[in-house]
């Protein structure tokens, strides 16, 4: 590895390194532990954006890819609970709402929305409590940043269909639904859908476990092609168990049962469950009764028809609810959305990265701080590198909010690791020039000569000191600095 070395010739001084990454011109960069440096960048947080001026309860959320377009599915609990969706589109860290749309024209629990890669379509499985509470799905088609339905199609008529989860398998191209039958003594079963146009069929649906069973979270596992349910046995102690599904035409089939966590899963948290795809191991959150509710996660590695896990580590060291996860396959870290009733209800984000069987997260991030938060989902919009978060304002009047989050790739500021600023661009391994302590920079753009400037979190520079507070230099022109000396 290349280390820095400086030139003292000139009265500007000098520092060159490798580009751990792409660097612009003219931002500034931060020395980092091998000795390369790197742009500057912690999590930049978008402003928040009302998606539902009434009562929205229940957020669920998935991403189309075919549309570049966020869907969230939820009931509108001022408009009698109908069931309702809408289409957001990211651009940078903001987002846009259309007009939502009902697609169910009573009271809809559990809506879950899937998109389906290979029919191009949104499916909601919920649960229609305007008719029996029997298990239900719709297809949605989405155009421009408006949706439209199809006839609503029954899979579930046995008695109440709740705690409902789903999924799709993009190697047997189907739709998976995990739920509780409630005809059904409240077991965990599984159903398989065939979207065709506007409409969806289903084969017959298959029990995973024959006790009551709660807390449900269906996962694609896309190394195995498997699907994985998590859930709370509750005739085995509450213990939170996984298991494997293996879907052939309009079948699914299971291995056995595995425990990820022996002590009681509290079932309103929920457990939420996502794939890490850059080290292809299932990630499963949940709220630990027997550890003073804290929030955890447990990495699982699925082999055959079976999975098997890691220790558990702590996303949040207070009581945590309403778990809601997604995969940044650009930051390649796993987000967990959150209610931290602990902690006044605030809404919040951890961020998680696997390594091995284990996982490790940073502190959580704050994202609703003074409203009580909660009703959590996110998703993962891969044409933009973006998380989107959702939640429900119950602080002002229940609406719907969600904001977008860009997960810093880059070197987090510290006090001590700015180093200079880069006066043109380079690739990412390519030997880089870095102007440092009394250069010139001549890359810059709207500054005010004689001001003080500092480097923020983001990467970028401004009058206001961070935190850190860090000094970047200060400007002899608009478009001229002086890095600090």
């Amino acid at each position: 590895m290349r280390t820095i070395g400086r030139d003292f010739g000139d009265t500007a001084r000098k520092v060159y390194a490798v580009a751990s990454g792409a660097l612009p011109n003219g931002v500034p960069v931060a020395v980092k532990s091998d000795g390369t440096v790197g742009q500057i960048g912690g999590d930049i947080l978008g402003s928040t954006v009302t998606y539902e001026s009434g009562d929205a309860t229940a957020n669920f959320m998935t991403y189309d890819t075919s549309n570049d377009k966020v869907v969230i599915a939820y009931r509108d609990g001022f408009n009698s609970n109908f069931g309702t969706a809408v289409v957001g589109t990211v651009s940078g860290t903001s987002i846009s709402f259309g007009t939502p749309v009902v697609f169910e024209s009573a009271f809809a629990a559990d809506t879950i929305p899937v998109y389906d890669a290979n029919a191009q379509k949104i499916v909601i499985i919920y649960r229609d409590l305007g008719n029996n509470q029997y298990g239900t799905a719709i297809v949605g088609t989405v155009s421009g940043t408006g949706i439209s339905f199809g006839s609503p199609v029954v899979f579930y008529s046995s008695g109440a269909c709740s705690v409902i989860s789903a999924v799709y398998d993009a190697n047997a191209q189907k739709v998976v639904a995990a739920y509780q039958a409630g005809g059904n003594g409240s077991q965990g079963y599984a159903i398989v859908g065939t979207v065709s146009g506007t409409s969806i069929s289903f084969g017959s649906q298959s029990n995973f476990e024959n006790a009551v069973t709660d807390a449900i979270s269906a996962s694609y596992d896309s190394n195995s092609n498997k699907v994985v349910i998590s859930y709370r046995d509750d005739g085995d102690s509450n213990k939170g168990k996984a298991i494997v599904g293996t879907v052939s035409g309009t079948n699914i089939s299971y291995g056995s049962a595995v425990v990820f966590e022996s002590t009681n899963v509290i079932p309103l948290a929920g457990t939420s469950a996502c794939f890490d795809s850059s080290n292809n191991k299932v990630v499963i959150a949940y709220r630990a009764e027997g550890d003073i509710n804290k929030g955890k996660a447990v990495v699982g590695t699925v082999s055959g028809t079976s999975i098997s896990f890691g220790t558990a580590a702590e996303f949040s060291s207070t009581a945590a609810i309403n778990l809601a996860t997604t995969f940044d396959t650009t930051a390649n870290k796993v987000v967990i959305n959150f209610r931290a009733d602990g902690d006044s209800n605030k809404g919040k984000f951890a961020i998680g990265e696997v390594s091995g069987t284990s996982i490790s997260f940073t502190s959580p991030v704050n994202y609703a701080a003074s409203v009580y938060a909660d009703n959590q989902a996110v998703t993962y919009d891969p044409d933009e590198n973006r998380i989107v978060l959702a939640y429900r304002d119950v602080t002002n009047s229940q609406i719907g909010r969600s904001l977008v989050v860009k997960l810093g790739t880059a070197e987090a500021l510290t006090a001590e690791n700015y180093i200079g600023i880069t006066p043109s661009a380079y690739p990412d391994g390519a030997g880089a020039e870095i102007q440092t302590k009394g250069a010139v920079n001549e890359e810059q753009s709207g500054l005010t000569a004689g001001q003080s400037y500092y480097v923020q979190t983001d990467g970028t520079i401004g009058t206001t000191a961070g935190d850190p507070s860090v000094f970047a230099g200060t400007a002899v022109s608009a478009t001229k600095i002086i890095v600090k000396g």
